[in-house]
């Protein structure tokens, strides 16, 4: 593996362990606040849910390095992301800021998938 390979592998993993962090942290939030909307406390458990199984998936990944860890992570980022749309439309988008919110989310999880995909193929 080249040195920029390494360097590329080991900056994914970093954020997307940051990123996993930051779903965890959100979702908890909401759930531990004092009075969350019932919908909302759905999505809460899916985001932290989606949180932890890419930690998860990342360090069995790590250990592994089998192939099935890319699509599993690949199959719960396309659930994720198909959950944060249909609560984006379900609450109504009112402007351009909810696409744009998508379209992160959307990078986020492909540089999970990427990170995973580096560490699978690592020498």
């Amino acid at each position: 593996m080249k040195k920029h390979d390494t360097i590329l592998m080991y900056g994914l993993s970093g954020i997307s362990i940051i990123s996993s962090f930051l779903f965890v942290m959100y979702g908890m939030n909401i759930i531990l606040s004092d009075s969350p909307a019932q919908g909302l406390m759905v999505f809460a458990y899916v985001t932290t849910a989606y949180g932890l199984a890419n930690v998860t998936i990342l360090s069995l990944a790590w250990s592994s390095r089998e192939k099935w860890a890319s699509t599993a992570n690949k199959f719960i980022a396309l659930c994720y992301l198909g959950v944060f749309v249909m609560d984006m439309l379900n609450k109504g988008m009112k402007s351009h800021l909810g696409t744009v919110g998508i379209l992160v989310v959307a990078v986020i999880l492909l540089a999970n998938w990427f990170a995973i995909t580096k560490v699978i193929e690592r020498d």
